[in-house]
């Protein structure tokens, strides 16, 4: 499995760069730093594990945080460093490896921490644990991290639009009420498990985590993919605007359960 994820990402670094500048992915990116600044530190140490190319390293930088860059693929700390010495920034570190063993990373080292891919593409529950507990092991006692999960809840409604070959009855579609992993590739994707509300807040609470609050990080728009697309092409105001309104969004009941991407602020107990 590490291999044809580690496999995806070195072969899509540019795509991972550009991810977030489009379409609803936008929405995922202000509603993840509208988190982070709520909910981290000032000036904090963070780990950011499963980085890609640096996105929120290098805006975690900016905003005066010491960044160390984790990722699986080699390609994407490549392109993080080039992006970081484009900006001026410096990161503490670049570390290649597994979120399952954050072995170089010190116990106890980081005030704050992102793990923002490499759950969504760990696809047993044992591994998932193996990772939040390496998360946990490297975070201070006290210490904020955000956490994100592929939501089953929500991408039932993306599938509408997105996968619609694969709705064939009415069986299928209710599958997604319950966990999924997929291995091999799915639209072009690679590995990866879609979890539900439920499971993801069981899955960090048994990791030693208290949940402080969770996001779903598309707000009101979740599932609107190809909608938001169109109106930010023929109208990039309306289309800021509803990147805007997505984040105010995400951490409202009606809408957090029911979007592609569910991000839980987590405190490390004891």
């Amino acid at each position: 499995m590490i291999e044809t994820v580690r496999g995806y990402y070195e072969d899509n670094v540019q795509q991972e760069w550009e991810r977030l500048e489009t379409g609803l992915c936008r929405a995922e990116f202000a509603s993840t730093m509208r988190l982070v600044r709520r909910h981290f530190p000032a000036a904090a140490r963070v780990c950011d594990i499963g980085a890609g190319p640096g996105r929120y390293s290098i805006e975690l930088a900016r905003v005066g945080h010491r960044v160390t860059v984790f990722d699986l693929a080699h390609g994407n700390l490549v392109r993080a460093r080039l992006q970081f010495t484009q900006a001026g920034l410096q990161a503490e570190a670049y570390v290649q490896g597994s979120a399952t063993d954050l072995g170089p990373l010190k116990t106890a080292s980081y005030g704050a921490a992102l793990l923002l891919g490499p759950l969504m593409h760990l696809t047993s529950s044992a591994e998932r644990h193996a990772a939040l507990l390496e998360l946990r092991r490297v975070m201070m006692p006290g210490a904020t991290g955000i956490v994100a999960y592929l939501n089953s809840w929500g991408l039932m409604r993306t599938g509408m639009t997105d996968f619609p070959a694969t709705y064939a009855d009415a069986k299928s579609i209710l599958a997604l009420l319950q966990p999924q992993t997929f291995e091999g590739t799915l639209r072009g994707f690679t590995d990866c498990h879609w979890s539900t509300p439920p499971e993801a807040q069981s899955e960090v609470q048994a990791a030693g985590f208290r949940v402080i609050t969770y996001a779903g990080v598309e707000g009101f728009a979740g599932g609107m993919h190809g909608v938001v697309d169109r109106i930010a092409k023929e109208d990039p105001v309306a289309g800021d605007a509803i990147v805007t309104a997505a984040a105010e969004t995400s951490e409202l009941p009606q809408y957090r359960d029911a979007t592609d991407h569910l991000h839980l602020v987590v405190c490390r107990e004891g």
